[in-house]
């Protein structure tokens, strides 16, 4: 992601603070809250009817929030006398729902350049878009951004907010995936694509070859040896020897990705990095056993989440046999018209996933689709098409949280979860409902009765208060 010149370099610093002053009060005027230094000692949601996601709803019952965690879930909680209680009496409370992949967020989606994995999407990231605010109306309160899927290796991505003035407040995880696509970027075919990608890696392989022989030539000068090998050996035993900072910002993810090890001379080589996954796209069912087959050749298929387009499900047997997560495409419903009959055949791409047994998460339709871009409502078709009404709210909340290895703090409202909760007008998956309030930390991020933007949209009618009388 390229960077942008910050307006701090040219501005005064009084007028910078003025200006801070000034959007702080225009995005409390949009409804979005910003958060404090530290979230509230205490918050005490009462009365709601709760869906804990993991257990059995609660009929009513009380969510008691402690410095941004739940600290105690159910019917009798006790509340202490210093928290602040928001009677949500008839209301349903669920966990905030995750968008697990999209890169909306950045000022632009993917780079020029076809394989950029030393990029970070928090150097891209613009906290000021409408989108994040857009979020909190919807009920998302953790968003996965990441460079989209034109591309060959993307950048890192990182998990985010949608409320902070800056990226790093936003943050609730650091990058743990890079972007991989295996379905050909704009301009390529899939010969190249492939060739790209398998050149990377060999590229990979024969830096970290030549790293490991200049530390080994490194050693024997400080011992004062002269070197008394071949260069195969050298690479071979100065492998252990590479350090964190010999390896370069252009290979150190591509490096992790590899499970963080240095694989030189067919052997594995000390752990170095923490590792990172992928999130690989496959917009064509023939890209499925490619991915695989990229992903076990390069030691991290166990990390790797599967980023689908409509036509995968036809690879549902590959699918099945590889059981690794899948985020599957805005359209849930996929459409093939006969050759033959001109017949259009409709395929519900979430019920074929669930019956093959796979751990798959919704992300929002298209911005254009009123409807499909609310994940409540995504959840919803899947009910409406056979697939278990717990599976379909998993799918919004704690499914992503487990694919981006965040489950422990998202995802469920448990106690010693982070407290990220969606009042709703009523259930959830009933289309009538709507988002009441949003809390993010236990802080009050959003509320529907303060959304000033909202409610000029649904009072067309109401005059600009700056409108002179006529």
């Amino acid at each position: 992601m390229h960077g942008k010149p910050r307006y701090s370099a040219f501005v005064p610093a009084w007028l910078r603070g003025f200006v801070v002053t000034w959007l702080c009060g225009f995005v409390t005027a949009g409804a979005v809250a910003q958060p404090p230094a530290v979230p509230p000692e205490r918050v005490a949601l009462t009365g709601a009817r709760i869906i804990p996601v993991v257990g059995a709803p609660i009929a009513s019952g009380t969510v008691l929030v402690e410095r941004g965690k739940i600290a105690a879930v159910g019917p009798e909680v006790e509340i202490p006398y210093d928290a602040r209680v928001f009677d949500v009496s008839g209301k349903f409370v669920m966990p905030g729902m995750i968008d697990v992949h999209t890169a909306r967020g950045l000022d632009i989606p993917n780079e020029s350049r076809p394989v950029t994995p030393h990029l970070d999407v928090a150097d891209a990231l613009d906290p000021s878009q409408l989108f994040f605010e857009d979020c909190l109306r919807l009920g998302i309160t953790a968003v996965h951004v990441i460079p989209a899927n034109n591309t060959v290796i993307g950048g890192l991505g990182r998990v985010v907010r949608p409320i902070g003035l800056t990226v790093g407040e936003m943050t609730i995880a650091e990058g743990e995936f890079l972007k991989i696509a295996i379905t050909p970027r704009r301009g390529f075919d899939r010969m190249l694509q492939m060739a790209t990608l398998r050149e990377t890696f060999l590229e990979l392989d024969d830096y970290l070859a030549r790293v490991a022989e200049k530390r080994y030539e490194d050693k024997l000068k400080e011992e004062d040896k002269q070197i008394d090998v071949g260069p195969d050996e050298a690479r071979k035993r100065g492998r252990d020897l590479v350090r964190a900072e010999d390896v370069d910002d252009q290979h150190r993810n591509l490096l992790r990705l590899c499970g963080g090890q240095v694989r030189v001379a067919g052997g594995p080589g000390p752990k170095l990095f923490q590792p990172l996954g992928a999130f690989v796209y496959c917009g064509n069912a023939m890209d499925i056993a490619l991915a695989v087959r990229l992903a076990k050749d390069h030691a991290f298929f166990d990390r790797t989440v599967l980023v689908l387009g409509g036509e995968c499900h036809k690879a549902v047997a590959e699918l099945k046999q590889a059981a690794r997560p899948v985020v599957l495409p805005g359209d849930l419903t996929y459409r093939a018209t006969d050759p033959l009959t001109g017949e259009v055949h409709e395929t519900f791409v979430p019920k074929k996933i669930f019956d093959a047994g796979l751990l798959f998460a919704l992300v929002p339709g298209p911005d254009d689709s009123y409807a499909e871009r609310m994940l409540n409502y995504q959840a919803a078709q899947c009910v409406r098409y056979g697939v278990p009404r717990d599976e379909a709210l998993r799918a919004i909340t704690l499914n992503p949280a487990k694919m981006l290895g965040l489950d422990g703090r998202l995802g469920s409202i448990e106690p010693g979860k982070d407290a990220h909760l969606v009042v709703f007008s009523g259930d959830p998956l009933d289309f009538s409902s709507v988002v009441e309030q949003v809390f993010i930390d236990g802080i009050p991020a959003y509320d529907r009765a303060k959304d000033v933007r909202l409610q000029r949209l649904l009072s067309p009618g109401t005059s600009d208060s700056t409108a002179k009388p006529e």
